[in-house]
């Protein structure tokens, strides 16, 4: 199996270089560069192609929301990546070109308002910065396997403590593109409920909760289930 390529960006230095050596000791794991400032971080992800990226949201040069929203824009290719194809396949390699780094993002704070705009820039999850070392590595090889490293509940409170003072008139029409059944599913999902309390809820299979959800993420372009819960506080649709 391809080791999972990790790079991190974030303007400590030392921080940077002990994560260096946390991933450089795990046997699945690849460190492929560190960057110090939003706009290296960039080049950084263009030049090694990371399949996970650890990104500081505060950063000099350019913020690490703005560096992740940057690296994910699909329409923005690099021209010359730099990737070891002694250590994959043709196939393997391929895939690293094809694809786009899972983002986490690095915070201090529990209720970090910015949280929420990286969680629309397309970030993956954040830890926090004092975490244990244990969980740093479950969390990059949670991202890199699909999930995220944010619970949909977490992400409620933080949105509900932001919004809680600001009354927002809600707009159905941003769920409009969902069928009736999709809409039920779209705003039980949306309290951060998981999969099994959904199905419970809802009377339906894991199975159809997890076909409802596949269906939602694609018609609202939306990536990951605390992208619901986002979509549904902005636009009015939870209390």
């Amino acid at each position: 199996m391809r080791a999972i390529r990790v790079a991190i960006a974030d303007d400590q230095q030392l921080f940077c270089s002990g994560i260096q050596m946390l991933i450089e000791s795990q046997p699945d794991l690849k460190f492929v560069g560190a960057a110090y400032d939003g706009e290296a971080a960039i080049a950084l992800a263009r030049a090694a192609r990371p399949d996970v990226m650890l990104m500081d949201i505060r950063m000099p040069l350019l913020d690490g929301i703005e560096a992740t929203a940057r690296i994910l824009d699909a329409t923005d290719k690099p021209n010359a990546p730099d990737t070891d194809t002694r250590e994959c396949s043709s196939d393997d390699c391929a895939t690293i070109l094809d694809a786009q780094p899972k983002v986490i993002m690095l915070t201090t704070f529990q209720r970090d308002e910015a949280v929420v705009r990286a969680i629309h820039a397309g970030a993956d999850g954040f830890i926090m910065k004092d975490t244990t070392p244990e969980f740093v590595l479950a969390s990059i090889r949670t991202v890199y396997a699909g999930h995220s490293v944010i619970a949909p509940s977490d992400t409620a409170d933080i949105i509900r403590a932001q919004t809680s003072q600001k009354y927002r008139e809600p707009t159905a029409e941003s769920i409009s593109a969902l069928s009736a059944r999709e809409k039920e599913v779209f705003l039980i999902a949306a309290r951060g409920l998981s999969n099994a309390d959904i199905a419970q809820t809802a009377y339906i299979s894991e199975a159809t909760v997890k076909s409802h959800i596949r269906n939602i993420l694609a018609k609202l372009s939306l990536t990951s289930r605390v992208q619901i819960v986002a979509h549904a506080y902005e636009n009015g649709l939870l209390r």
